[in-house]
């Protein structure tokens, strides 16, 4: 049996193959670095994915030396009135957790998990797919650029899981519109520093004029109760820049942004004073891509960021890419290593995931602080006047749902990939 070839080895395409691995269908990821190194800063993980790592194996004990469950999530306005603050994962009554993890360190236990469990050549560096070829056997060839110059690699099926810039997603939508920027700017760090809103608290606070989301990503230290705090601060700029000339994950210089977030400043919390202590900052274009029409093309799939790259607004781009992987495999459980499994994949996730990407856009959960800020009048008048909280309850109820994580329904759903289709785990 020809291997599926995975395009790409970040979070989705490596939850991809640990689940091909479970399920025992041979696989092969071509990922175009030469050696993997924890990148990024942090990253969260809803209850739906993270009960997918559970069933990868990839439980507690994994997923702390990563971050750290998350138990409460709070909304505050631009003056640091609180808006809105609810349980989330155990705490809310999920059976599963909700994750704050660093976005490197995670990716490094998923792929030092697939080399244990598949094998050192599981995952082959140096080489970037860049276009495919349908055979007329029913096979599929990738085009892959090396060191050592171009070569093909022929498989039963490919998956593009090779980003927001995806070669293979480009060859498969030729007219697809450019990248999407919405005219804002994010800088992204982290900080030791004391964790203003509790130890395991998500908290977003401004409007989409100017944003913070902040959340730690390590368990307090017993001594000096300081966390490593991830901070996002976004900001809208001119909406006519080039943002092109904004840099992905470029180093940036903190006290060239840092008092924009002047006002910031409450009894308990110091935004400015919070990011000159960083360690690092790095500036990204707030970008994603208009929804494709589909994600399948004969042999061929789309996985992860190549299909939906989403705002980061609601959290969701790395659980979607880990519920894209394993909902691939149930559909190969299905229907095999075939054009058809690839097919129902697309059916069910294709339209609701687009239909994500443009609530993300809109601002997802974090929508609340914009319509707070467009009541509030500046008189004096609570919060539970403005926006109720039964309204607050129902909008973030319609998001958990349309992003896939509703409790009861999470709770009551078969697992995903079931018991008796995972293989015992083997040391490579």
């Amino acid at each position: 049996m020809l291997p599926i070839l995975i395009a790409g080895g970040g979070i989705g395409g490596l939850a991809l193959a640990l689940t091909l691995q479970q399920i025992g269908i041979p696989f092969k990821v071509l990922e175009h670095v030469r050696e993997m190194k924890p990148m990024g800063v942090g990253i969260t993980l809803q209850p739906n994915a993270v009960r997918e790592l559970f069933d990868l194996n990839i439980g507690p004990k994994l997923l702390d030396q990563t971050g750290i469950p998350i138990d409460t999530w709070t909304l505050a306005a631009s003056d640091g009135t609180e808006i809105h603050t609810e349980p989330r994962g155990l705490d809310a009554g999920y059976n599963w957790p909700q994750y704050a993890v660093h976005r490197g360190a995670f990716h490094m236990v998923l792929y030092q998990a697939l080399k244990s469990r598949a094998g050192v050549g599981a995952v082959r560096l140096g080489q970037r797919v860049t276009g495919y070829r349908h055979n007329t056997d029913g096979s599929v060839t990738a085009f892959i650029d090396t060191a050592k110059g171009p070569v093909e690699e022929t498989g039963s099926l490919l998956i593009g899981a090779d980003g927001m810039h995806s070669r293979i997603r480009a060859q498969m939508h030729p007219t697809q519109p450019p990248i999407q920027w919405g005219g804002s700017v994010m800088w992204r760090g982290t900080a030791r520093a004391k964790p203003p809103r509790g130890a395991n608290t998500f908290l977003a606070l401004g409007s989409s004029e100017q944003r913070l989301m902040l959340y730690p990503i390590s368990p307090a230290d017993r001594e000096t109760g300081l966390v490593t705090l991830n901070w996002i601060a976004e900001r809208q700029i001119d909406p006519t820049s080039d943002w092109q000339n904004i840099g992905w994950f470029r180093p940036a210089v903190l006290n060239d942004f840092a008092h924009h977030f002047d006002s910031f400043r409450f009894d308990w919390l110091d935004l400015p004073d919070l990011m000159r202590h960083s360690s690092a900052a790095y500036e990204n274009p707030l970008i994603d891509r208009n929804p494709a029409p589909h994600w399948v093309e004969d042999r061929v799939a789309l996985l992860g960021d190549a299909a939906h790259v989403m705002y980061p607004t609601g959290s969701n781009g790395a659980t979607q890419a880990i519920v894209d992987a394993r909902t691939l495999g149930a559909m190969m459980l299905q229907h095999g290593a075939t054009p058809r499994a690839l097919a129902a994949y697309n059916d069910r996730l294709c339209a609701p995931v687009s239909d994500l990407v443009l609530r993300m856009r809109s601002s997802g959960p974090l929508a609340l602080l914009d319509q707070y800020k467009a009541h509030n009048t500046g008189r004096e008048v609570d919060v539970e006047t403005l926006l109720p909280k039964h309204e607050r309850t129902r909008f973030l109820a319609e998001y958990r749902s349309a992003a896939g994580f509703d409790c009861r329904a999470l709770n009551g759903a078969p697992p995903t990939i079931p018991t008796s289709a995972r293989r015992p785990l083997q040391s490579a």
